[in-house]
């Protein structure tokens, strides 16, 4: 699959995971074993930041609601910002 079907592929998800949130760690487990084109395709720093954006989505997933440690919108607005930079990246 290419770095660009994987990376429709990434947002068509995270769509899916604002409608329904409580799939927070299976979207993170996806994303983590799915991904392996679009992230060779991306300068390092992108893993980088991806991961640690993943592992808090999967932290966050531990809470019911919003803590002040974790925001489920705001990790979802980073990793959608995170798409939007590396489409832009690829392009």
């Amino acid at each position: 699959m290419t770095a660009t079907a994987q990376l429709d592929d990434l947002q068509r998800a995270l769509t899916g995971l604002r409608a329904a949130p409580h799939t927070a760690a299976q979207f993170a487990q996806d994303c983590r074993g799915s991904a392996a084109d679009l992230l060779a395709a991306l300068p390092s720093r992108y893993t980088e930041v991806l991961h640690n954006l993943l592992d808090r989505l999967e932290s966050s997933a531990l809470f019911a609601e919003e803590s002040c440690s974790f925001s489920h919108k705001e990790l979802l607005d980073s990793l959608q910002l995170w798409i939007d930079k590396a489409r832009g990246t690829l392009v």
